[in-house]
């Protein structure tokens, strides 16, 4: 029935304020009132629509997706809204478009790695959108490994010019979202080529498209890569390919903030520290950790729902069936990834307002002068969330049963966005080997009197987390934060330890490396959770408003690093920490934590305000009215258009009048 909250009576059971829970999510008032607003603001226009997305052909795929490109940046404009605002819109338009990577690496890339005359001449052009740039890194040859790039940019001193080329075939450009149709521009990543000497990789702006007409420039084939994963999607995107034949650009579109090249053709860096050159990646990575923890709180909003709304088995006496959710077995699998949602969103929170809020250039380099702390920290994070949101989408997913394999469920196309995320910064095993890395030299360089900061602090007391053991005797212990922060430590610690104490046995170091990088990835993972458990409990010592409120985000936070003990527990026994009994106290205890959690679930995801629009899902829906439109939306399939199926006359009639004189079957 319209009209009806099938969602009221669990909404009643909440034991907390969801306004006030929403303010937390949020960050602050002021961004909740502007989300709310914006999100609103693009529900309630119908020119944003995006229930048919599934059921388009490529090509109407993108041209609607460019409709609503071009209209969300003319509403933009009309509505003369801020930075903030604009981003907000885009966020909440929930399509991946060409204007991400115009706005999401493009302008970053000039920002950061232009000088100001760079600057001040493209800078304007970009934010009118009077020219639309992409960031082409990755080739069809190599993508984590950047240095490995063969695009090449040669310096001809006559003209004072480079020339971009691409010498083989894999040093073709290969993915870069809005590349393949749309963007006139591009930052493009080559080997800076003087004298015959190879100065490694450095960006350029290179125009690829006339401005009057879009047509390639000369030399330059350029053209979309083809369809990828999942019905809508990722197909909204242009990814695209690029091959040059020696095209010539003055030398004033090399970026130049780093490092120079002279009109005699010297090559020299500037005052302005390398690690400038990780900006880029720092905010491309703070952005898969934000989508990453949207993604999967989406994910979990729909099968929480769900899981109220859907009732199978155990009616007594002819009543209502149980609740889907009310099975142990069903919140076992789900809470904690509704704790995990909220430990991401904490983490995006904390890191956002410290490193690169709204894009904080000064902020960010002055963090990147001290060090690459920030950069090694969004690669921690980035590994665990996009890992832990693509497996909780599918999870969330068969949580929903049957109906979750539907488009109109939502799920399939959420997995099918979020599932590059996994690899367009760097395969995950890569980003993990490169934490690795850093974790066994800072290993190695305990004892020398450099003390470690940062993420590895707690190194600094290594002859304490070595020896230390698991003071728990009853389930409670396990709610003592102290001990909690304890454990996870000590786990990274000795995992890193034994890891650093067996590649010593090497006398290749690099050889040790390849043969320990399972290891040495698995003491990644240690490490990276215990970031993530840090950032929840620190969380949890600020002020919260309302008692009801800290108290859930507390149960959120055990079942968290609870469940994380439980599906990691051989790495806590193998190391000594705790023995089988504090592991299964440890099991007890998130066990009661399900059931607290349990009447307050409903009221949780309602707290992360998405609207119907956003989530994009009938088993989701905010009133629960789940069934009458999964039979509504069947009808709408261009399949049920026409009662008797395109074919039939060709194929299935004939099949059904053959005449067959005998047969075997």
């Amino acid at each position: 029935m319209e009209g009806v909250d099938y969602h009221a009576e669990e909404r009643k059971k909440a034991e907390f304020d969801v306004e006030s829970m929403k303010v937390v999510w949020a960050g602050s008032q002021h961004a909740l009132e502007v989300s709310d607003r914006i999100s609103k603001l693009v529900a309630d226009d119908p020119a944003f629509r995006k229930d048919d997305r599934t059921m388009l052909s490529r090509k109407e795929l993108f041209k609607n997706t460019l409709r609503k490109a071009v209209y969300a940046w003319k509403r933009i404009v009309e509505l003369r809204l801020s930075e903030e605002e604009a981003s907000r819109l885009r966020f909440y338009v929930d399509e991946p478009a060409f204007t991400d990577l115009h706005w999401g690496m493009f302008i970053p890339a000039i920002k950061g790695q232009g000088t100001d005359e760079q600057q001040q001449k493209w800078l304007p052009l970009a934010y009118k959108m009077q020219i639309i740039g992409c960031y082409a890194q990755t080739e069809l040859g190599h993508g984590s490994n950047v240095q490995g790039l063969e695009t090449t940019a040669t310096f001809d001193a006559r003209t004072d010019e480079f020339v971009i080329h691409s010498p083989t075939l894999t040093s073709s450009k290969w993915w870069p979202g809005g590349l393949g149709k749309v963007s006139t521009h591009a930052v493009v990543y080559a080997r800076l080529i003087t004298d015959g000497k190879d100065h490694g990789v450095h960006g350029f702006i290179v125009q690829l498209r006339s401005l009057e007409d879009h047509m390639p420039l000369p030399g330059i084939t350029v053209g979309d890569i083809g369809m990828k994963f999942g019905n809508g999607a990722y197909n909204t995107m242009d990814n695209g390919l690029l091959r040059f034949d020696h095209v010539r650009i003055p030398r004033n579109q090399m970026l130049m903030r780093v490092s120079q090249v002279t009109r005699e053709g010297k090559y020299k860096q500037s005052d302005v520290p390398r690690q400038l050159v990780y900006g880029t990646m720092v905010y491309v990575r703070q952005t898969i950790v934000v989508d990453a923890s949207s993604a999967l709180s989406k994910a979990v909003c729909i099968a929480t729902r769900y899981s109220a709304v859907r009732r199978q088995f155990g009616s007594q006496n002819g009543g209502p069936e149980t609740q889907v959710i009310d099975y142990k077995t069903q919140q076992s699998r789900l809470f904690p990834l509704l704790a995990s949602a909220y430990a991401f969103r904490f983490v995006v929170l904390t890191t956002s307002a410290t490193a690169v809020s709204d894009w904080g250039f000064v902020v960010l380099f002055m963090i990147l002068l001290v060090s690459r702390a920030c950069f090694k920290l969004f690669s921690y994070v980035a590994f665990v969330s996009m890992s832990l949101n693509l497996d909780g989408i599918e999870e969330c997913r068969k949580l929903c049963g049957g109906h979750g394999y539907l488009c109109s469920s939502g799920l399939p196309e959420l997995f099918a966005v979020y599932v590059p995320a996994c690899t367009y910064e760097g395969d995950n095993t890569v980003l993990l080997l490169q934490v690795a890395r850093f974790l066994m030299k800072t290993v190695s360089q305990l004892g020398t009197g450099k003390q470690p900061v940062g993420t590895v602090a707690y190194m600094g007391r290594i002859e304490h987390l070595m020896q230390c053991r698991c003071n728990v005797k009853k389930s409670e212990d396990w709610l003592n934060y102290n001990q909690v922060m304890e454990a996870f430590e000590a786990r990274a610690a000795r995992m890193s330890v034994s890891c650093a104490r067996n590649l010593s046995k090497y006398a290749n170091p690099e050889e040790g490396f390849a043969e320990l990088s399972a290891d040495l990835v698995e003491a990644a993972v240690a490490h990276c959770q215990l970031i993530v458990v840090s950032k929840f409990i620190d969380k949890l010592q600020q002020d919260v408003a309302g008692e009801g409120v800290k108290r859930q985000l507390e149960v959120l936070c055990g079942i968290y690093y609870l469940y994380l003990i439980h599906k990691h527990q051989g790495d806590f026994l193998a190391t000594s920490y705790l023995n089988p009994k504090q592991a299964a106290l440890a099991n007890d205890q998130l066990r009661a934590l399900y059931s607290q959690v349990r009447p307050n679930a409903i009221a949780l995801v309602d707290a992360f305000n998405y609207t119907d629009h956003f989530l994009g899902s009938i088993l989701g829906r905010y009133d629960g009215n789940v069934y009458p439109k999964l039979y509504e939306a069947a009808w709408k399939d261009p399949l049920n258009e026409t009662v008797l199926p395109d074919g039939y006359h060709e194929y299935i009639r004939p099949l059904l009048k053959q005449q067959l004189h005998s047969a075997r079957l």
